[in-house]
């Protein structure tokens, strides 16, 4: 959740996620993107790659010793339509953390799409929301974007048309003056809508209150099943390391088969993919080699990728969350 106090209003923007894995092409329904759009679609994956790196970082400062979850694309996505309507210092800002000055500089998909840099910025959001949102057969991946207006506050029709556009986000007036509560339910209810009810009361009691103008929701949805899938009597009690000295017992799946991988050589990490049906979209997993400091090694991960030859003999107990 980001707050963002102006004067003596609040705009809010909530990210709520499920779980999103790696894509990879679909070759059955993949959308027939143009070449210059497609380069602007790459420089959203620096772009998001440098956030991601640079905002778990923030995240472990914070929660050291704990799990942490959370979904970039989300925050991307909510993010991004702030910048829609942000100007001067406010859009400085926002795209310095978003680093989406690597989109910007695909100078030539700009003057081929006949558009602004900052234009480019939302057509990469626009066309990452269509082809996330094709239907599939093996899988069921999706994601939601709306807007939450008070009624009283007269908002530039301008922005509520981009905002459909690139981000395919309804504006829906609702009574934050009055009825915060009630409003507050209305944005939850929608969410479990967009999630299979998987995300429930997503903006706490107090989230929102009488000062509160403008709440932007994304909601990200996947499912889907294992191309080679664990079997539930393999789960097992393996210890799972919390740190180079700490461990704890938890609930392990179990599977021992042939998979793709990549090795990190700086890091001597593996990046193991686990498909899933169809191997149109995968999980990858970082697995240490060992862990010889407290540092995690990731802000330095996305320039070593070096692809490892062949396959690896997976032969690892994997934590199964109750």
């Amino acid at each position: 959740m980001k707050v963002i106090n102006k004067g003596k209003y609040k705009l809010l923007t909530f990210c709520s996620y499920f779980f999103i894995s790696a894509a990879k092409p679909d070759r059955g329904s993949r959308l027939t993107i143009p070449a210059p759009e497609i380069l602007v679609m790459e420089s959203l994956a620096v772009a998001s790659g440098n956030f991601t790196v640079e905002f778990f970082k923030k995240l472990n400062q914070s929660s050291q010793g704990k799990n942490i979850f959370f979904s970039p694309s989300s925050m991307s996505f909510a993010l991004a339509m702030v910048y829609l309507g942000a100007r001067k210092n406010t859009a400085t800002q926002i795209a310095e953390v978003l680093h989406f000055h690597s989109i910007k500089e695909t100078e030539n998909s700009s003057q081929e799409l006949d558009l602004s840099k900052d234009e480019l910025v939302h057509v990469a959001f626009q066309q990452l929301i269509s082809e996330i949102n094709q239907p599939r057969a093996t899988y069921l991946l999706k994601t939601a974007n709306r807007l939450y207006g008070e009624k009283t506050f007269k908002f530039i029709t301008e922005y509520l048309q981009l905002a459909k556009k690139y981000y395919h986000a309804e504006p829906q007036s609702v009574d934050f003056l009055r009825a915060a509560e009630q409003a507050r339910n209305q944005i939850n209810s929608w969410v479990e809508r967009q999630t299979d009810n998987r995300i429930q009361n997503l903006l706490p009691k107090g989230a929102i209150d009488s000062q509160t103008v403008l709440v932007l929701v994304n909601a990200i949805y996947f499912k889907g099943q294992w191309e080679k899938k664990f079997q539930k009597e393999n789960t097992i009690e393996k210890s799972f390391r919390l740190s180079k000295i700490q461990t704890k017992p938890v609930q392990m799946m179990f599977l021992r088969d042939t998979f793709p991988a990549f090795y990190v050589e700086t890091l001597r990490v593996y990046i193991l993919e686990l498909p899933y049906v169809s191997n149109d979209l995968s999980l990858l997993i970082l697995l240490p080699e060992d862990i010889t400091d407290e540092s995690t090694g990731l802000e330095v991960v996305k320039p070593f990728f070096i692809p490892f030859q062949g396959t690896v003999r997976l032969d690892r107990h994997i934590w199964k969350k109750n």
